[in-house]
């Protein structure tokens, strides 16, 4: 064996070996039990990140380490290639977005090929594959037919200039992100699908996922937000009509100061179109964008309408009518009551338009009459200053103005949802063509699935603002499907988070002639173990068990839930640097002087910021690539599963690449006198050594404690090195090179060659632990003097107190400390500790 492992030649060598063999690839009919490794697939944007390095780094050793326990291993990787970076790209840099999309496929499938993944990449798709989305668009069409699909106006965000749809993210501070103009909110017909009416299965499904982490099922059961509350009716004063509120706290109904409706209310309306200072102020209302953040953010403002409305519980008290700018009409039922003492956002209206704020929750009865004061108080308590609910418990008063109501008329408990439907409609071109016809005479109709896929037009442009497919000047228009008349395509595009919904059921089931066959889709579904962001904890998640929900409803499923098991891991941190004018510089365009940073270019003072998730506006970023190609692809491995618990943030170092390396080069050390041979006999402590690493590794691959494994390897290599020459060294090695062959295969194949042996490490079983052999029959005593830890010593357990305070008298630091002198007293704790009072 060479004296050095060299990544350079090896690493590639093996990846080729494993493509030519067809090592990774999933057989839907093989007998073997079958397993579904899955990592979140990427948004194709140019290069892999150390982030994806780390996500894939995981998913792959959990992979092959099943692999060599004798399972099936399904593990494919694709593109989630749909999406606006793409038209960003076609407008800066006048390209179409399909050629920087499967151009930057090409680059990222090379480096992640390099890192030797164990993928099976004859199942590779991207979603903006027409084989992909035309498979997408026949699924829409089922759920069309089952009627849950729809079509209704909605409020969006609308940027004047670029004359285009904003999602949320593309709102900043209530500017288009590109054109900087003010957003407006406008109506537009948008395509929904009907997630609402899977609320509750998704809210008690999450209890059956006891292989997801804790805060990802609550973040998820607090979007669904079930919540149990009372809707019910103001009478306008002086008429017969009334205004409708749902809220959760019925329990603060003596603390209301005002109603306020949405400006999109029919009250509002009625307003707005005789009176032209509402109607002013509903055009104000307009403006600015409708992401959460800016209501919450945006100042409250209101139109006193004149109007009164008589409180439920009392005929002699009125309330003022407000239209308010923070009150949605999508949401409820358009009209709140406001209850300033303990909402903020009702507090700052109230405060803003001098309104009462009644406390009428407080720690205690005593506390009736504190003022609320600087900010709205939201926590538990007791009821005051509310007549007949004075003293009650917040639940025990919910459900005694739930009684009253209904027994008197004005309202009904009744259930809520925070969840939504989900708005799948997007007004650009670089995503999947919803496949409906829109007929003069027959409405929406489905696109027939014999005319599918629906493909996007190539010759497109993104020199003038909005929607190319709306101005294409072919491609929109056709005849309609049921009555041969004039018609035209739906331009809007389907939501991307749609293409993630079922990507892992294409990549286990792929005909040309369908989305998939469900035999052999459930063969291998659900994913075994889902791996990816916690940033995807509720949009893409929950999405996804609707979408597999929604199959089951319709006969294509014959199971509900995705994912199986699901880990969340950390993100790859760097430390931060601003160079002396403050531009971010990169990692690389830094280097340390003294104690100090220096920019590489200019010899300026540099500063460091704060360690932080590598970001590219950050520019703290570091380039998988290079790394490669000066360490390798187990280097980088193996820093990946290391350093940290994957569940916690990693932070990238080239302290850590460096000792990652070194040890790549420590094994093959260790490999390389295993295969020259070192004697005869055995070492039992180093047999027990090696089947308790076997044990340990096993258990922290499976239970993804990637970090500990490592450890545990880390703690065998130090036993091997340190025991003398023995047939059970040489074992032990050459199980060491399969304990680690999921982590670092490359070297691992090099070593396994090189000592003669047939076929590949990555085909070979997992080693087997010996049961006798992780049974401890010797312990670890510690040696003290005067109650300070001096030396250990090994003992065979259970040994006699006599034989325990002779080894350690007879310690060499004991010795030196007597210095000949008898102890005074000799306390012996069996199987643990020796205490010598000197």
């Amino acid at each position: 064996m060479a004296s050095r492992f060299n990544p350079l030649t090896a690493d590639e060598r093996w990846q080729k070996a494993w493509e030519v063999a067809g090592t990774f690839r999933a057989a839907d009919d093989s007998p073997r039990p079958k397993t579904y490794i899955l990592e979140m697939f990427p948004y194709p944007s140019g290069r892999i990140h150390m982030g994806h390095v780390r996500n894939y780094t995981m998913g792959d050793v959990l992979a092959r380490y099943k692999r060599m326990n004798g399972f099936e291993v399904l593990h494919p990787m694709g593109w989630d290639a749909f999406g606006m970076p793409a038209e960003n790209a076609a407008m800066e840099r006048n390209v179409h977005p399909g050629e920087w999309t499967w151009s930057n496929i090409a680059t990222m499938k090379a480096q992640l090929k390099r890192l030797g993944f164990a993928l099976d990449w004859s199942r590779e798709v991207a979603t903006c594959d027409p084989a992909y989305y035309g498979q997408e668009q026949a699924l829409f069409v089922d759920l069309f037919e089952a009627g849950l699909v729809y079509r209704k106006e909605s409020e969006v965000n609308w940027d004047p200039v670029d004359m285009t749809v904003l999602a949320n993210e593309q709102v900043i501070d209530g500017r288009g992100w590109r054109s900087g103009a003010l957003v407006e909110r406008r109506k537009l017909s948008q395509w929904f699908l009907k997630i609402t009416d899977f609320a509750e299965d998704l809210l008690e499904g999450l209890k059956g996922l006891d292989q997801w982490p804790d805060k990802v099922r609550l973040m998820q059961e607090n979007w669904i937000g079930k919540s149990r509350g009372l809707q019910f009716r103001f009478a306008l004063a002086g008429s017969e009509e009334r205004i409708e509120v749902f809220t959760t706290r019925p329990d603060t109904i003596f603390g209301a100061s005002f109603v306020a409706v949405s400006p999109d209310h029919p009250i509002a309306q009625t307003l707005g179109n005789g009176e032209a200072k509402a109607a002013e102020f509903i055009a104000l209302c307009k403006r600015g964008g409708t992401t959460a953040a800016e209501f919450e953010t945006a100042e409250k403002l209101g139109f006193d309408t004149g109007l009164r409305v008589v409180h439920p519980l009392d005929p002699e008290w009125e309330l003022p009518v407000y239209i308010a700018n923070f009150v949605l009409m999508d949401y409820g039922t358009g009209a709140i009551f406001g209850v300033p003492a303990h909402d903020q956002r009702d507090f700052e209206f109230a405060t803003k338009y001098g309104l009462s704020i009644r406390r009428v929750v407080a720690a205690s009865a005593k506390d009736a009459g504190k003022p609320v004061e600087g900010e709205a108080e939201n926590g538990d308590g007791v009821i005051v200053n509310s007549r007949f609910l004075d003293g009650m418990s917040v639940d025990g008063a919910k459900a005694a103005v739930i009684a009253r109501a209904e027994a008197e008329g004005w309202g009904e408990g009744t259930t809520a949802w925070r969840l939504r439907d989900w708005g799948v409609s997007r007004q650009r071109y670089w995503g999947t063509p919803i496949p409906v016809i829109h007929c003069p005479a027959c409405g929406a109709v489905p696109v027939p699935k014999d005319q599918l896929p629906v493909v996007l037009p190539e010759d497109v442009t993104f020199d003038i603002p909005g929607n190319p497919l709306e101005r294409h000047p072919t491609w929109k228009h056709v005849t309609c499907p049921s009555c041969g008349g004039a018609a035209v395509r739906e331009t809007d595009t389907l939501d991307t988070f749609v293409d993630s919904s079922w990507y892992f059921i294409r990549f286990a089931s792929q005909p040309a002639d369908r989305p998939f066959d469900k035999a052999v889709a459930e063969r291998w579904l659900p994913v075994d173990q889902y791996i990816g962001g916690v940033e995807h904890a509720i949009l893409h998640l929950l999405y996804a068990r609707f979408w597999t929900r929604a199959l089951q409803r319709i006969g294509r499923l014959d199971f509900a839930e995705p994912f199986r098991g699901l880990f969340t891991q950390g993100m790859v941190t760097h430390e931060t640097y601003r160079a002396a004018d403050g531009r971010w510089l990169s990692p690389d365009e830094v280097e340390r002087q003294g104690a100090g940073l220096i920019e590489s270019s200019t010899g300026e003072p540099a500063t460091a910021g704060r360690v932080e998730k590598m970001s590219k506006s950050k520019r703290n970023t570091v380039d998988p690539e290079p790394i490669v190609d000066q360490y390798g692809a187990d280097a980088v491995r193996w820093f990946m599963l290391s350093d940290s618990p994957p569940e916690r943030d990693l932070e990238w170092s080239e302290a850590g690449i460096e000792g990652a390396w070194r040890f790549i080069q420590r094994l093959w050390r260790l490999a390389s006198t295993a295969q020259a041979g070192e004697g005869a006999g055995e070492d039992r402590a180093l047999d027990r050594k090696l089947h308790q690493t076997i044990a340990a590794v096993g258990a922290n691959i499976e239970g993804l404690a990637f970090n500990k494994a490592v450890a545990n390897v880390y703690e065998l290599a130090n036993a091997i090195e340190k025991a003398p020459p023995s047939a059970s060294r040489t074992a032990a090695v050459e199980t060491m090179m399969r304990l680690v062959a999921p982590m670092v295969p490359h070297v691992a194949e090099e070593a396994w060659t090189a000592a003669g042996h047939d076929g590949m490490i990555a085909d070979a079983p997992w080693p087997e632990a010996d049961p006798a052999l992780l049974i401890e029959d010797e312990v670890t005593i510690a040696i003290q003097v005067n109650g300070k830890l001096r030396d250990t010593g090994r003992a065979p357990k259970g040994a006699p107190r006599e034989q325990l305070e002779a080894m350690a008298v007879a310690n060499d630091h004991v010795q030196r400390i007597l210095a000949g002198a008898t102890p005074k007293k000799v306390i012996v704790v069996p199987d643990r500790l020796v205490n010598i009072v000197a």
